[in-house]
């Protein structure tokens, strides 16, 4: 409440007793919200297809450059699983004018750094440089998207080593089949019902022409996004873009994309595993679809989440952990793909404590959150954190380019990094129970619990 001033008060006071009709006290105005300086981005279509997203940032020499490719394990055809993430290895291994490695070797020799990562919608390649460096890497893009050497030797080493990777992170981790397995079970027609990693089966009976085939159809101009940000002219990087990328030529063919829906599901599906000595406690872990990214009601999910699990003051770690005691460990996230995907919720059970606990648990945190609105304090930290996390996303090229980019290829638009964080200041405490009475649904659940020894169903 604002206090006003003895002498203040008395004129009011005064002014009532005379019949008079006090003076109106206008509100002080809202705090005014600290918000990213909006990106001044420019875009290019090549005639090939291919698309370019700028942004200039003269702070420093230093550019992020970025080449999307919009093919995940999604678009990955049954019986060919593993073939996005095992193309993330073999464009390392040279093309028509630069050896196996060295892309990155050339890279790392002018004091950048470079790396590619793979998920369910996209391929990633990525390089930090010093600027005056432009024009080489748009080259070397430009020579593996144009003419990669995929031969047997390469494709039999590299295959080698996404099988390693999948034995270390997935077969012999610690829970590392819980996610796999929870989606196997949650998608019944949809392709991110297999993640990304791929299955052991299908890397070992890939052929060579099945690479090549999935190398030409997605990984071509008018699939890719390029994008640029850091210290550069605008004008020369479509110059240079022109110079190198145009040539490339684009298919004849559409890109394929996947059109199958994952039907909303009216019953609840369950299953029980055991890893033996990998899942040394009992676990469980819940999925509940939601949307696809930048829908409308991702933004208030995306709150909810943070509400619901963004450390130990969120209320499933406060519950499971440190109320109850039952869980050692407990978090959540949406998935946000390009498509519909999942909310997940899980827990590492302490010693003594049954799967079936930490499940009743996590469901009455989130019946909270559907029955009752949730405090505004929680919405407001929600939003604070949504607020820096957009700021403190604008401190490197890197993390500028990561935003345009998902805004570009999954959103169909880089204006979106502008815009994003608005979305979430508007949501309102009706707007998160709506969306968790939505969503939060038993019939929409899929449950997997893992048990420390025996055999799962």
């Amino acid at each position: 409440m604002m206090r006003l001033r003895a002498n203040c008060v008395l004129i009011i006071l005064g002014a009532m007793s005379l019949g008079c009709a006090a003076p109106v006290i206008a509100a002080p105005p809202p705090p005014e919200i600290t918000r990213p300086r909006p990106l001044d981005i420019k875009s290019r279509m090549l005639t090939n297809g291919l698309r370019l997203v700028m942004v200039e940032e003269h702070s420093a020499p230093v550019i992020n450059l970025q080449v999307w490719y919009h093919v995940g394990s999604k678009d990955e055809r049954p019986g060919r699983t593993g073939f996005a993430h095992l193309f993330e290895h073999l464009m390392f291994k040279g093309s028509a004018h630069v050896a196996p490695e060295q892309h990155s070797r050339i890279i790392e020799a002018v004091g950048g750094f470079d790396n590619a990562y793979t998920n369910d919608d996209t391929t990633v390649y990525w390089q930090t440089f010093p600027s005056n460096y432009l024009e080489r890497v748009l080259w070397l893009e430009a020579d593996r998207m144009g003419s990669l050497n995929v031969d047997e030797a390469n494709f039999q080493s590299e295959r080698e080593v996404v099988k390693e990777e999948r034995r270390a992170g997935v077969d012999n981790a610690p829970y590392g089949r819980v996610f796999e397995d929870l989606y196997a079970l949650a998608f019944s027609v949809h392709p991110y019902q297999h993640t990304t990693i791929g299955s052991m089966e299908d890397l070992n009976k890939a052929k060579i022409e099945d690479v090549r085939e999935f190398f030409h159809t997605f990984y071509r101009p008018d699939n890719a996004t390029v994008v640029i940000v850091g210290d550069f002219s605008a004008g020369q990087a479509i110059a240079w873009a022109e110079k190198y990328l145009r040539g490339i030529p684009r298919s004849q063919q559409a890109v394929p994309r996947v059109s199958v829906q994952e039907p909303i599901h009216t019953d609840e599906r369950r299953a029980t595993r055991s890893y033996g000595r990998n899942s040394p406690l009992p676990a469980v872990v819940a999925g509940y679809q939601m949307p696809a990214i930048f829908t409308p009601d991702s933004y208030p999910l995306n709150l909810a989440s943070s509400i619901l699990s963004a450390g130990e003051s969120s209320r499933l770690y406060r519950k499971l952990v440190y109320d109850d005691r039952i869980a050692l460990q407990t978090a959540g996230f949406g998935a946000f793909t390009e498509h519909p995907n999942l909310f997940i919720a899980f827990a590492v059970m302490n010693q003594g404590h049954a799967a079936a606990e930490g499940e009743r648990a996590i469901a009455s945190v989130l019946e909270q959150v559907r029955t009752s609105p949730v405090n505004p304090g929680e919405l407001e930290k929600a939003k604070n954190q949504a607020t820096s996390s957009s700021i403190l996303g604008r401190e490197t090229v890197q993390q500028i380019a990561d935003a345009l980019g998902r805004a570009a290829v999954l959103g169909g638009d880089p204006a979106l990094t502008n815009t994003e964080l608005d979305h979430y200041l508007r949501v309102t405490l009706a707007d998160i129970q709506r969306v968790a009475r939505e969503y939060f649904v038993s019939a929409h659940r899929t449950v997997l619990t893992i048990e420390p020894s025996g055999e799962g169903q």
